[in-house]
């Protein structure tokens, strides 16, 4: 099997290499299989689709709903290497998954409205799926219902009519959606546990996601939580 390729954006090691762990091992991956490149370090540079069996986007610092004139030549980077590689990506109806950043990446590229008004706090939601989502190859794997680690600060609000809405929630009303047969994008976090999402909230305790005093109540309750079907997302989309 040729390797997959992740994406990331995370300036902080331990939040970068935390996601890159889950990855792999929510995927059943090893270090050969799933090969990453930080791309808040350096240019992606041309990426053959022929040399890759898929791609994996994860989540970070940037807004795609920033204002441009408050993007730092990083983030302005990043996002042009995306809208570089999706053209590709959607052209050839390649296996690609972006998960928070990544679904307002796929979003913008593709004419999504992409805005702060369905931000949803750090924590577990309960993410239900159309019956499009139920019929979907890859969503089909999960239950109707489940819950799913979330935690951003904008949202897709309105898909353009050539996109399939897969999967909603109470305060986000895209939560997943398709391109073609094959480009999908989440609004949450397939890879998450709730150590993971422990990590996070250690990292990005001053990020605006949450007032920092209730760090160690968000901790508490990801443990309470009972987030365990989305990680089949992953083995899934390895599989498919």
């Amino acid at each position: 099997m040729k390797p997959l390729l992740l994406l990331a954006t995370r300036p902080e090691d331990a939040a970068a290499d935390n996601e890159y762990d889950l990855f792999l091992r929510f995927a059943g991956l090893d270090e050969r299989d799933l090969r990453r490149v930080r791309l808040e370090q350096r240019a992606l540079g041309r990426i053959d689709l022929r040399d890759w069996s898929g791609i994996l986007l994860g989540g970070g610092p940037f807004n795609s709903s920033d204002p441009e004139t408050s993007k730092s030549a990083v983030q302005r980077r990043v996002e042009a290497d995306l809208r570089g590689l999706l053209d590709e990506v959607i052209s050839e109806d390649f296996p690609f998954l972006g998960a928070c950043y990544g679904i307002g990446a796929v979003g913008s590229h593709q004419g999504a409205v992409v805005e702060r008004r369905y931000a949803e706090p750090v924590g577990a939601v309960s993410v239900t799926l159309t019956a499009e989502g139920q019929q979907d190859p890859l969503l089909g794997a999960l239950p109707t219902t489940f819950d799913a680690f979330t935690g951003h600060k904008e949202a897709i609000s309105h898909l353009p009519r050539h996109a399939v809405l897969l999967a909603t929630s109470p305060g986000c009303p895209v939560q997943a959606f398709r391109i073609g047969s094959r480009v999908y994008a989440t609004q949450f976090h397939p890879e998450l546990d709730a150590a993971g999402l422990s990590t996070r909230i250690e990292v990005y305790k001053h990020a605006g996601y949450f007032p920092p005093a209730q760090a160690e109540e968000l901790k508490a309750r990801a443990r309470r939580s009972n987030v365990v079907h989305p990680h089949a997302l992953l083995r899934r989309f390895v599989q498919s």
